[in-house]
């Protein structure tokens, strides 16, 4: 994983391992939310403390600096020995020259970041970009030890890792929290090690939850004003009472430095990678196997659903729990296991942290009303090769002509336009082959070469279907029509407004 990464803006989006710095004391952040006594967390607050300095003292020991060395090999050339006369006096100098270029040719870099003891038997939290590619990762503990560590278990997918140190030292372990109880503006506190300067203290407060910085399929980020830097990689973030409620892992910043915007992985996704790299050495995740979009607001308009919610199904792997439980491409899924998905983001983490083989309800909205389903959840399979399925086809019946409509120019889907288009040979539907630039449809991202599958959740195999069901729209009020477009193999929904055109 890359040090840093561009944003969509001239920000910046930084992993904080340190990459060329000397070896420094540990780092960590620490969150707190102080409470009352005899007092609702949830209905008060109270100000920040005095001093931090006692749960400070207190969870210092408990965080660790993780340092890891990475052999680059020099892959330019090595000069080749020069041909010599028998017994030349320069044939020492120019063996010794060659054996300091081939000594060159591999260059040791060295590579900061942070960590937390889970227990006592030298069970250490961290991210997974920190140790990413090291030939070799040692934990440096408060005092200065050093130990060399091994690698337990690693996720990329949430960035976390759990190594393993064996040593003669008391150590003392953390406890993990509960990072639903956090509320916006829960005071917080940061102990850490950034750019390799050795431990030092900030406190700021909890400005997000549940922030989605686009890294991974499970986003769902603590985000602090809480002074945290590139070294602070895997360190906690901690509560009031000294509990892990995150782990930090990333920051935006222009020049590397905090800007008072940086996020941390919840515990309650953590704890139980964490848990699963303790027991098996990977994760085991659950698996519906569906492709899924978000539910706009005019999609839900063309599918008669009040309020934008739920995870539209695009297309269903074959032979995956989802097929076997009947759930359809055009299905929106607005529960899971009694869970609600509010938004599309939510169903990927939801499913994941469902039990695997276990029979669970699946609502959704299907044809103007809910539905229930039961699907009993797989499991994920990282080399698993899925192909995602169409609804059924029917045969193609050579009818139709090219028309115009909405700013679409559709053709029927000819053997002659596959081929044109490298459209595979069973590919049914209509071909887009012109789009206004001024439309709607191109100002939705319609192009050439795109076919249609459905209009208004119904199969289509000409131009004419197409306006039929346009004209079918209109004329029951809708904005909007639902289209299924397939393009290079992969299908996806969207709605294409109809009051205009």
């Amino acid at each position: 994983m890359h040090l840093m990464t561009e944003t969509s803006s001239p920000t910046l989006l930084y992993r904080h391992a340190v990459r060329m710095l000397p070896v420094a004391a540990a780092a960590f952040v620490l969150l707190v939310a102080p409470v009352a006594p005899g007092t609702d967390s949830k209905a008060h607050a109270r100000p920040a403390p005095e001093s931090f300095a006692d749960l400070a003292e207190k969870l210092l020991p408990s965080v660790v600096n993780i340092s890891t060395t990475q052999i680059r090999k020099n892959t330019g050339q090595t000069p080749q020995m020069p041909q010599l006369p028998p017994g030349s006096q320069l044939e020492d100098f120019f063996k010794d020259f060659m054996e300091r270029q081939r000594r060159q040719r591999q260059r040791r870099s060295t590579s900061l970041g942070s960590g937390f003891i889970i227990d006592e038997s030298g069970l250490i939290v961290t991210n997974n970009h920190v140790i990413d590619g090291a030939d070799e990762i040692r934990v440096i503990f408060h005092d200065d030890t050093s130990v060399k560590a091994k690698v337990i278990g690693r996720d990329s997918k949430t960035d976390l890792a759990l190594l393993q140190v064996k040593t003669k030292m008391k150590l003392v372990a953390v406890k993990w929290g509960d990072s639903d109880e956090l509320r916006v503006g829960d005071w917080v506190l940061a102990i850490g090690n950034p750019f390799g300067f050795g431990g030092t203290v900030t406190a700021g407060i909890v400005s997000a939850r549940q922030r989605d910085i686009n890294s991974g399929p499970y986003d769902d980020y603590i985000q602090t004003d809480a002074s945290i830097n590139r070294g602070n990689s895997g360190g906690p973030l901690f509560d009031i009472d000294g509990n892990v409620i995150g782990v930090n892992t990333a920051i935006i910043s222009p020049s590397g430095g905090s800007i008072g915007i940086g996020f941390s992985i919840p515990s309650s996704l953590a704890q139980p990678v964490i848990a699963q790299l303790r027991e098996f050495g990977k994760t085991k995740r659950g698996w519906l196997g569906v492709r899924i979009q978000t539910v706009t607001d005019e999609i839900a308009e063309s599918l008669g659903i009040k309020k934008a919610r739920g995870a539209l199904v695009a297309s269903v792997t074959e032979g995956g729990p989802a097929e076997e439980a009947g759930l359809k491409a055009g299905d929106v899924i607005l529960e899971l296991d009694g869970k609600s998905v509010r938004e599309m983001r939510r169903l990927p983490r939801i499913v994941a942290e469902t039990e695997i083989d276990k029979a669970v309800d699946v609502v959704v909205w299907r044809g103007g009303k809910k539905v229930t389903l039961q699907v009993k959840i797989g499991e994920l399979k990282e080399e698993k090769v899925t192909k995602a399925s169409a609804p059924g086809r029917k045969p193609e019946t050579g009818k139709g002509q090219e028309l115009k409509t909405m700013g679409m120019t559709l053709s029927p889907l000819s053997a002659d336009l596959k081929a044109k288009y490298k459209i595979s040979e069973d590919a049914k539907g209509v071909l887009v082959t012109d789009v206004d630039g001024t439309s709607l449809a191109a100002e939705k991202g319609l192009r050439e070469g795109d076919v249609i599958v459905e209009a208004g959740q119904k199969e289509v195999g000409s131009p004419e279907e197409i306006e039929a069901k346009i004209t079918e729209a209109r004329k029951s009020g809708r904005k909007s029509i639902l289209l299924l477009i397939q393009r290079g193999g992969d299908l996806r929904f969207l709605a294409l407004k109809v009051d205009q055109g």
